[in-house]
């Protein structure tokens, strides 16, 4: 699990592709610290495993299935890429939960600057309009964060995000323009509340109650 707190902006160093697959060989000093063969390291917010390590890198296989349905399948060596370790037991709970589950992808539509932030407006498919919230939250290239304003309808869905200097500037959601593709993952609280309302879980039986005289 992870919370978005991107802890540094990699670079991707090689790829290779394969019959249906993708390597990637990524650039990151700081998650590869204490990193090990089999750990998770989420890459622009998709739960990946490390097959490989060597100082400063780490190396990771992407199958067909994700590339299609993130935006990995459009890296290429000198792609910069947001990185976060999975979050220890006894770690600091920064951001929300994040599962590195990309459930689809957005479509900058704009980038408005204003002297202390940012506002990125993200066209939303349709499906996922329905777990977004005014001041709720998503996941964004792995980054967490608020949902300031949501609008639009069926193929022109939108959600806007704000972004302060910090993230402009240790992200890279710094350097998005019109037309950038970005992983989103919406809040997984959000899909477990609407499973349980239509019902597709059993029910929690209640308690009988006894009077007794």
């Amino acid at each position: 699990m992870f919370t978005g707190i991107v802890e540094e902006l990699g670079v991707i160093a090689d790829r290779e592709d394969l019959s249906d697959a993708a390597r990637f060989t990524v650039r990151g000093p700081i998650v590869t610290a204490d990193a090990g063969h089999g750990d998770s390291i989420a890459v622009n917010g998709v739960c990946l495993t490390v097959v490989d390590l060597r100082p400063g890198e780490f190396t990771v296989d992407v199958m067909g299935e994700t590339l299609s349905r993130s935006s990995l399948s459009d890296l290429d060596a000198g792609s910069t890429v947001n990185l976060e370790r999975a979050m220890p037991a006894n770690g600091r709970f920064g951001g929300h939960i994040v599962q590195g589950h990309v459930d689809g992808t957005g479509r900058v539509l704009s980038v408005s600057p204003s002297e202390n932030w940012t506002v990125v407006r993200i066209g939303v498919p349709e499906k996922l309009t329905r777990y977004l919230v005014e001041k709720g939250s998503i996941t964004v290239d792995g980054v967490s964060l608020t949902v300031s304003s949501v609008g639009g309808s069926g193929d022109d869905s939108w959600f806007e995000i704000c972004l302060i200097p910090t993230t402009l500037n240790e992200t890279n959601l710094g350097a998005t323009k019109p037309g950038t593709v970005v992983n989103l993952e919406v809040d997984v609280i959000a899909k477990y509340v609407e499973r349980l309302h239509l019902g597709n879980t059993p029910a929690v039986p209640a308690l009988e109650v006894t009077e007794t005289k």
